[in-house]
C-alpha cells in the first residue's frame, strides 16, 4: 500500500535507502498523472518511538528530504518526462500504509477498505486492535466486543479519523519534537 504500481513500488525501492540514511521513513509514495503534468508525492516521517514520540515531518524535514531524493532521481533519471516532487508529512489523520502502522496506532479509530469481502462487506471504521501474525484487527464501531482479524494483504486502503484522541497524541508528539529542538538549539548555541 506504500506504492500502489509497480513504477511507485520501484521509486520506493530506490529512495527507502536515501530516507533512511536521513533518519526518515517513507509512508507513502504515489506517482501520478499521465505524460504531462506527473507529480511524485512523498510522505515521509521521522519513525514513531516506543514512548510515543516521532512520527512527524516539520516543513525542515521536507526540505532536506526534498533535497536528497532529488540529487537520486536526477542522477538515477527513472521517470520518463517532467515532473514536480511533493515531499509532507503524512498529517494528524495519516494513511496507514505498514503493518507496524496498525501496531503502531491501536486503540485510535481508522477506516479500512479491503479488495474482497470480509464479514459481509468491504469497508469498516472502528478502533484499531493491533496486529497478530500478518492479520489487522478493529474493534467494529457500533458492535461492542466484536474484533474482527484479516489479513494485511486485504488492505487497500486505511486511514486514521480525526477523533480527540488523535488530536491528543498529535499535540504531544509535536511538544515532544518542539522540546527535541530546543534542546538541539540550546546545544549548538554553546558550541
Amino acid at each position: 500500500m506504500r506504492g500502489k504500481t509497480q513504477e511507485d513500488r520501484d521509486l520506493i525501492e530506490m529512495l527507502d535507502p536515501v530516507a533512511e540514511s536521513l533518519g526518515y521513513e517513507i509512508v507513502r509514495l504515489r506517482l501520478m498523472g499521465g505524460t504531462e503534468q506527473r507529480r511524485l508525492q512523498i510522505m515521509a516521517e521521522h519513525p514513531l518511538l516506543e514512548d510515543g514520540s516521532g512520527g512527524d515531518m516539520n516543513v525542515e524535514d521536507c526540505a532536506k528530504l526534498s533535497r536528497a531524493v532529488s540529487e537520486v532521481l536526477d542522477a538515477a533519471d527513472p521517470i520518463a518526462g517532467e515532473y514536480t516532487l511533493e515531499v509532507s508529512s503524512p498529517g494528524i489523520d495519516r494513511p496507514l500504509t505498514r503493518l507496524k502502522d496498525f501496531d503502531d496506532y491501536a486503540g485510535l479509530e481508522a477506516r479500512i477498505e479491503l479488495d474482497r469481502v470480509a464479514e459481509g462487506r468491504k469497508r469498516f471504521k472502528g478502533e484499531l486492535a493491533g496486529v497478530e501474525d500478518d492479520q489487522v484487527g478493529l474493534n467494529i464501531e457500533g458492535e461492542d466486543d466484536v474484533t474482527v482479524y484479516f489479513p494485511f494483504a486485504w488492505v487497500i486502503d486505511a486511514k486514521l479519523v480525526m477523533t480527540d484522541a488523535l488530536m491528543e497524541r498529535g499535540a504531544k508528539q509535536r511538544a515532544a519534537r518542539l522540546e527535541s529542538d530546543n534542546e538541539d538549539l540550546s546545544e549548538s548555541e554553546e558550541d
